[in-house]
């Protein structure tokens, strides 16, 4: 069935004494959409829209914009994989904001990243088989397609938020309504209009229509009532301007790669996770500073964010509470990994590229350190020639940035459990287990239960 009359169907299965089968024959000879503006819309009755799913691809989109399409919480889905597809084809995004000299030169630096990420994986592939040699007992297109796997991991580090890839996602009309009002006040003008197409593909039938009955627009009512999140884009700024008022922090101390930090004040907490993504500042320096505040001037910062609310927001994700939370000064594909795990709360800073960059340990052994190196260098010098925020568009995903991962321990176990396994990624294998190692600092007791295993345990020729 359509989703909206899925939806329809369900939520009048539990209102009455009908049958599923009764419920659903009724939907047939009635107005889904009449109901849903109704109860949904006008009487508020959120849960309506979890009842109803949609599945919704995006072709063709920025690294950049994907990782804001798929920053939702309830959110389920797949994007086009850096370690099984060769992306040097595939040319890059240039930001509409761009034009002239300024596009010039996004375009010449984009070139120069995709072609050293070429030689790159090149360099790689050579080297790994000359390190691992085929087993007997695997066959030599298995044996191929893992050499080239493994190259990607490291090639991968040159790719940048620009190149174009493929999102698909399942999501119910409830999360789907919130995730096109949220793209619709973002800083990037291609998630601004990726919003727009978003509503009118909700208005229109689907593309790729499974049989006639399918033929009905996909969330019609949807499509009239997904404003742009002003109080999101609102917030956000004013929240801002007070901290470039108000906040004064010595200079920031380099905290480990992976800093972890058990609140102990709810309201610290949430008024320094507001203040985390308008700034620059590590989670740790915020937080030690909002901490001896007093209890008015902590709330004063809960009420700019909130000043700006209308009756039908919700409190924004920052309110939502963590027992850990994790700061992270991570290289962005790890990031693109990590940011998978839906089980917590994600706060990221801007991409400005002031973080340096990861040097991956086989680039040395293939004695391709200085190739990457200077490819590395000369991106983000181009970077910062470049206007804000198209800017962020150039920055490479071996490049370091701040991400602030807020979960319970349940979620603690899971991530460092599963991404520290030998079939993962270097990269975010080693973050999984400073995440097991940082906890047993503070909580040996629950540490010991996790399974992780250590970064120096390697089974290369395992996917």
């Amino acid at each position: 069935m359509p989703p909206e009359r899925s939806a329809y169907a369900l939520a009048r299965y539990s209102r009455s004494a009908d049958s599923i089968r009764q419920s659903v024959d009724w939907v047939r000879t009635h107005n889904s959409q009449q109901f849903l503006e109704s109860f949904y819309f006008q009487y508020g009755h959120q849960s309506i829209a979890d009842l109803g799913h949609t599945v919704m691809c995006f072709e063709g989109v920025s690294e950049l914009a994907a990782s804001e399409i798929e920053d939702e919480v309830l959110w389920d889905g797949q994007a086009k994989s850096s370690r099984y597809q060769d992306f040097s084809k595939s040319g890059f995004i240039v930001p509409p904001e761009l034009e002239g000299l300024k596009a010039s030169k996004y375009t010449d630096a984009g070139k120069a990243l995709l072609h050293n990420y070429q030689l790159i994986h090149q360099k790689m592939f050579e080297y790994l088989c000359a390190k691992l040699p085929r087993p007997e007992s695997m066959k030599p297109d298995a044996y191929a397609r893992n050499i080239a796997a493994r190259s990607f991991d490291v090639a991968r580090y040159l790719l940048f938020w620009g190149v174009p890839t493929n999102v698909g996602q399942v999501t119910s009309i409830r999360t789907l309504e919130k995730q096109i009002k949220r793209l619709r006040v973002s800083e990037f003008q291609e998630v601004r209009e990726l919003g727009v197409e978003m509503l009118e593909a909700c208005a229109a039938t689907p593309e790729c229509a499974w049989d006639a009955a399918s033929s009905e627009p996909l969330a019609p009512t949807l499509a009239r009532h997904a404003e742009p999140d002003e109080y999101l884009a609102q917030s956000n700024a004013d929240v801002a301007q007070w901290a470039k008022e108000n906040l004064s922090l010595k200079a920031d101390t380099v905290p480990p790669r992976v800093d972890l930090i058990k609140p102990d004040d709810v309201l610290t907490e949430i008024a320094a996770t507001l203040l985390y993504p308008v700034t620059t500042y590590s989670f740790r320096a915020i937080y030690e500073t909002v901490r001896v505040w007093s209890r008015a001037r902590k709330s004063e910062v809960l009420d700019v964010a909130v000043q700006s609310r209308g009756k039908r927001d919700d409190l924004l994700r920052a309110f939502r509470g963590g027992q850990y939370c994790y700061d992270m000064l991570i290289d962005v594909g790890a990031y693109r990994d990590m940011h998978r795990h839906r089980r917590c709360h994600q706060y990221r800073q801007a991409y400005h590229g002031l973080h340096g960059y990861e040097v991956p340990q086989g680039l040395t052994e293939a004695g391709a350190e200085p190739l990457y190196r200077a490819a590395m260098q000369s991106a983000l010098e181009v970077m910062q020639q470049l206007p804000d925020p198209a800017r962020q568009y150039l920055l490479p995903f071996g490049a370091k940035s701040r991400f602030l991962f807020k979960m319970d321990f349940a979620e603690v176990e899971y991530i460092s459990r599963v991404r520290s396994g030998v079939k993962g990624h270097f990269s975010y294998r080693e973050i999984a287990w400073d995440m097991k190692l940082r906890l047993e600092e503070i909580e040996p007791e629950l540490a010991r239960l996790i399974d992780a295993t250590p970064p120096w345990v390697e089974d290369p020729l395992k996917r």
